[in-house]
């Protein structure tokens, strides 16, 4: 065993008594399912099973037995498993026990120490002006309209109404894309940039050619690696055209009755969010002075298992820009070494707010868990119980679960710290 690591090993042996056993209700298993010619399904004799299939037999007792044993072993050890274990070494004989070597990770033992009346300090949020000015102009863009403008060259962020075909660049090339009235907007994050720039100052009723050079990870297959020669006409161009700054404004984005009102509006929810990052600053300083304090063993399978998300979250964000994941280039090799550190302090801090629920006594609720799960459908789009069917069947709604319990650790640990707020330095 190593001791500081997570890392242990046992010697397991199943006695000859539950070999034996096991393998004669495998045996009997195979005695109603295999077909011996000269013999009626079922009317096998045992002795004839247990010499013709003694290595299947043999597998299945160990594939049976193997784990059983195993967590006999741990249980009676009183040790929590962390990821799965393997299983080498194994020796059988005819009428012996069988033995094996299983390698595992536990989950370490540790102290947390004192986790109240912990201090921090944190910027005082504020809102200013301008920060409002800025909201107002976000809202105004989202509120915007765009109008058909006539003899005007196109510019960055108008929509352009547009059919195009795409071809092979060489003689005689086969079309590779082509849509009618499609909608183009110049410098918009889905747009190419050739398509950008090869329409910028173009006009209604225009015909210009462009060139794209389709890297080979593109997303659409038929072009991928592929020069391609557009002949695109614009049937139409429109632009943005912002509401106006006035009362109006306000009922158009909100309920408010006047620019004012909206204007406080915005003030009174900022001032909100602000609150709440800086709240969460607070908690995640708290965190990181008992992650700074301790220092245990952190199991491999768990740093992998977190690893293995933060890369999903990455793969998904590559499938969201239009790119296979699979022609990505990305070394994913080289970032899971990049984010290992960041993954195993993720780790050691869940940990640590698992000592704490547990030291608490803090429990998640039906009503609570029903919540997380109304939240979380919300941000998903889809129902709550679609939701809950889906989680509970690949194992999800345990790991929600767990993650309301930390949370509720951390609003503990928070509510017992004394923070700080500091005026921000101009």
């Amino acid at each position: 065993m190593e001791a500081e690591t997570c890392k242990r090993e046992l010697v397991i042996e199943i006695p000859r008594e539950a070999m034996q056993k096991e393998s004669e209700s495998v045996a009997a298993l195979f005695a109603r399912r295999v077909q011996v010619p000269g013999f009626r399904p079922g009317r096998v004799p045992r002795e004839l099973i247990l010499h013709r299939y003694r290595d299947a037999i043999r597998e299945e007792v160990a594939q049976s037995l193997v784990p059983k044993f195993f967590q006999d072993a741990v249980r009676a050890q009183n040790l929590s498993i962390a990821g799965e274990p393997t299983f080498e070494d194994l020796k059988s004989e005819d009428n012996q026990p069988l033995t094996y070597r299983a390698s595992f990770e536990v989950y370490p033992s540790f102290e947390v120490g004192e986790y109240n009346g912990l201090e921090v300090s944190v910027e005082e949020p504020t809102v200013s002006e301008p920060d409002v000015d800025q909201a107002i102009e976000k809202l105004r863009d989202e509120a915007a309209t765009f109008e058909v403008v006539e003899d005007e060259e196109a510019q960055e962020g108008d929509l352009l109404s547009v059919s195009y075909e795409g071809r092979e660049n060489k003689p005689s090339g086969r079309v590779l894309v082509a849509v009618k009235e499609g909608t183009v907007r110049l410098g918009g994050r889905g747009t190419l940039r050739e398509f950008s720039e090869g329409l910028r100052g173009a006009k209604a009723g225009e015909v210009r050619e462009i060139e794209v050079d389709y890297p080979p990870e593109f997303h659409q297959e038929n072009v991928a690696g592929k020069r391609v020669r557009f002949r695109v006409e614009v049937s139409a161009l429109k632009r943005k055209r912002l509401p106006p700054l006035d009362d109006s404004l306000a009922a158009t984005v909100g309920s408010e009755p006047t620019l004012a009102a909206l204007r406080a509006r915005i003030h009174r929810d900022l001032e909100a969010l602000r609150q709440k990052e800086a709240e969460n600053e607070a908690r995640q300083k708290l965190l990181d002075i008992l992650i700074e304090r301790q220092a245990f063993p952190v199991p491999d399978a768990l740093i992998r298992e977190r690893l293995d998300f933060k890369l999903r979250v990455i793969a998904s964000q590559i499938r969201d820009q239009g790119i296979d994941v699979n022609k990505a280039k990305v070394d994913w090799g080289m970032l899971r070494e990049e984010f290992r550190s960041a993954a195993e302090k993720e780790v050691r801090g869940l940990l640590i707010l698992e000592k704490v629920a547990a030291a608490e006594k803090i429990e998640v609720s039906e009503a609570e868990l029903d919540d997380a799960i109304r939240n979380a459908a919300v941000e998903a789009g889809e129902t709550a119980p679609a939701l809950k069917t889906r989680l509970t069947r690949g194992g999800g709604l345990a790991r929600l679960q767990s993650s309301r319990l930390r949370e509720k650790a951390l609003d503990h640990i928070y509510r017992n710290a004394r923070v700080a707020r500091q005026l921000r330095l101009m």
